[in-house]
């Protein structure tokens, strides 16, 4: 157990994290994003060791989000941890697809967020990460229970899954809406319990691993959640991401499930996408920012040519990534830099001259 102190962790804080959490069967969901990497830390300068660490790939992460799981595994394998278990879910092969994106290809759809629902979320991330706990008896997720599983049934514990819920507004209101526990899993939000912010978790992340460990937002490239100044990061980072992701809108808004109403917006989605500055006001999703078309935002803003293929040149890219400054009110990174090697540095332990 690291003795040191950190200012974000105080001997009250460790305490209030070892009443609830010592002795217990501890399953982390790791989000490889902020808040998650910060639960990491927290724990470790706690004492607390997760038993198992999942991860859920539903292969549309951005590239920064997977390096950053590549070098938090090597973090944990110093630090003597459980690896970090990759889950995804494998769809029956008569799908024709195999990932949250190829889904909404052949259905012509847009993610269920995009709706105000979160079914994408329960079946591309939720359940993958209890079936690596649980197991699954057929099909093509079919595998063994995770000797935690085992462990719990043959003694009766209760596995405690640890989530990366911050104090923040929006993840306050998330976790008052969960249950505490449900048939299998008894849940805890360690970063509630100390009372951290996401700006406190940057912090510490910055004061215990460097300010290159500070991860970008973990999501999908075509997360209906993006904010206008992740769009612009995109656009300068991974255009044919945003490309991928401007195909996914116009599929689903012109397709066979599309609930856009022509007679309702007078003209088409496509013309509007064209041509008009806005989209009329109304209560049906018009895009993947739910009342706003990707698209759309695109060619208003100069991100894209008329065949809607994002801008490359570097004066664009250049004009990308200071809109994106521009409209980012978060402390987080906007220039894409993830961190390089942990060269010099331990990274099992704490960064040199740091406190602990």
């Amino acid at each position: 157990m690291l003795t040191h102190e950190t200012p974000r962790l105080r001997a009250i804080g460790r305490q209030r994290l070892l009443r609830a959490l010592s002795g217990r069967l501890l399953a982390l969901c790791f989000g490889a994003g902020v808040d998650s990497t910060a639960m990491l830390i927290a724990l470790r300068l706690a004492g607390v060791r997760p038993h198992v660490i999942t991860f859920a790939d539903v292969a549309a992460e951005k590239p920064e989000t997977m390096v950053h799981l590549d070098r938090i595994g090597a973090i944990l394998a110093d630090w003597g941890w459980p690896p970090i278990i990759v889950c995804r879910k494998v769809p029956l092969a008569s799908t024709g697809y195999d990932d949250l994106y190829g889904n909404c290809i052949a259905n012509e759809t847009l993610p269920s967020l995009a709706f105000g629902m979160k079914s994408c979320s329960i079946k591309w991330k939720q359940k993958p990460q209890d079936q690596a706990l649980k197991g699954s008896r057929s099909g093509p997720n079919a595998a063994p229970p995770h000797p935690i599983w085992i462990e719990a049934q043959q003694t009766g514990q209760r596995i405690v899954k640890l989530i990366g819920y911050d104090c923040g507004r929006a993840d306050m209101r998330r976790s008052r809406n969960l249950p505490a526990a449900d048939a299998d899993f008894d849940y805890a939000y360690p970063l509630q319990i100390l009372g951290w912010s996401r700006e406190d978790c940057i912090e510490v992340i910055t004061e215990v691993l460097g300010p290159e460990f500070v991860p970008i937002k973990s999501a999908c490239f075509f997360c209906p959640a993006s904010k206008i100044w992740e769009l612009f990061w995109l656009a300068a980072h991974h255009p044919d991401l945003l490309e991928r992701a401007l195909f996914l809108e116009r599929n689903a808004l012109t397709g066979k499930h599309s609930r856009f109403d022509e007679i309702e917006f007078g003209a088409s989605w496509e013309e509007l996408v064209r041509n008009a500055d806005r989209f009329p006001s109304s209560n049906t999703t018009v895009g993947l920012g739910r009342n706003f078309s990707w698209n759309q935002w695109a060619r208003v803003n100069g991100v894209v040519d008329d065949d809607f293929h994002v801008r490359r040149d570097e004066a664009d890219r250049a004009r990308f990534l200071a809109s994106a400054t521009a409209h980012c009110r978060h402390a987080m990174p906007v220039d894409g830099a993830v961190g390089g090697a942990a060269g010099g540095r331990e990274r099992g332990g704490l960064r040199a001259g740091r406190p602990g």
